[in-house]
């Protein structure tokens, strides 16, 4: 069974960009609703003793596994959303700030629901988008930072105005140590956060 994290800060600490509303609702229903489905889903798959890595990529192939599959992927993506993030701003090292317009741009056009990501494959920084709850675990590229284009993520605070929202996650929340950390680790060929570690 895979617990629901607690917030890396409390519920007012990413406001305005984020409000303390948007955190309860996005973290405590959203989050809470993966959490429960996988739980509950795992049990009957007979992965209920397995980390939600393992879940994720046990369920990769689709068929009788995908409503588990996308409940865990949203849940691990939520729990690395939480630590991208942080109240204390900075600005974004010099390896990451040129990706500023690429990731803004094209967490901006995404159609629909899903996540934007800046990623590390080999040496190569990158931004990419993924749909719906998929991310990268157990593959490449590498996930570094994450940002959530689903209309819960954003919609209380700046109604359709995705752009707006992704300004303010790059220039004021956006955890730059963590990131590092994440380079870091995918440097030195380590697996870096994993889900257990938010529990």
């Amino acid at each position: 069974m895979i617990k629901l994290p607690d917030l890396p800060y409390g519920y007012d600490a990413l406001q305005p960009t984020m409000s303390a509303d948007t955190l309860h609702t996005h973290h405590d229903k959203h989050h809470r609703k993966y959490v429960d489905e996988t739980n509950k889903l795992a049990l009957v798959k007979g992965l209920a003793d397995a980390d939600l890595e393992t879940i994720i990529k046990a369920t990769a192939g689709g068929g009788g596994w995908t409503k588990l599959h996308n409940n865990a992927t949203q849940a691990w993506n939520h729990a690395f959303f939480w630590n991208a993030m942080t109240p204390d701003r900075a600005a974004a090292p010099k390896r990451f700030a040129g990706l500023k317009a690429e990731f803004i741009e094209k967490g901006a056009a995404h159609f629909g629901s899903g996540w934007v990501w800046i990623t590390l494959e080999g040496e190569k920084l990158a931004v990419a988008d993924t749909h719906d709850g998929e991310n990268f675990v157990g593959k490449q590229p590498r996930p570094l930072l994450a940002c959530d284009l689903w209309e819960h993520a954003y919609y209380l605070d700046h109604k359709n105005d995705r752009q707006a929202f992704l300004e303010g996650f790059w220039d004021k929340l956006a955890n730059w140590a963590f990131a590092e950390a994440q380079f870091e680790a995918a440097s030195h060929g380590d697996q870096g956060w994993t889900f257990a570690q938010a529990a």
